[in-house]
């Protein structure tokens, strides 16, 4: 995502399908396990899927942009190896812009 954009719940912008929204999400959400470089920017337009606008559209084609041209990179888990996972979490208290609630996470 770009830095200092701003994604919120915008009452005046024109709404759009949400089930076709929903089902482009369900599809990012996917790529989350193999490219963490895109869990930030999924989650954020995750949040919308009640009721997306226009807005909330572009940034997604615009993670769609950034596949294109990423498309050989990723995580790739082998069959046959041991793999040592390393957990990370954080948190933040009253963070959301929208509804002032504390938002958490873990990679």
């Amino acid at each position: 995502m770009v830095e200092k954009s701003k994604l919120d719940e915008d009452k005046e912008g024109k709404a759009i399908d949400p089930s076709h929204y929903r089902g482009i999400i369900g599809t990012l959400l996917y790529l989350t396990a193999s490219r963490p470089d895109l869990q930030f920017a999924i989650c954020m337009c995750a949040r919308y899927q009640a009721r997306p606008i226009e807005k909330h559209v572009h940034v997604v084609k615009r993670i769609f942009r950034y596949l294109r041209g990423t498309v050989n990179r990723g995580l790739w888990y082998p069959k046959d190896s041991s793999v040592v996972i390393t957990a990370f979490a954080d948190a933040d208290h009253a963070g959301c812009q929208d509804t002032r609630r504390s938002t958490s996470g873990s990679v």
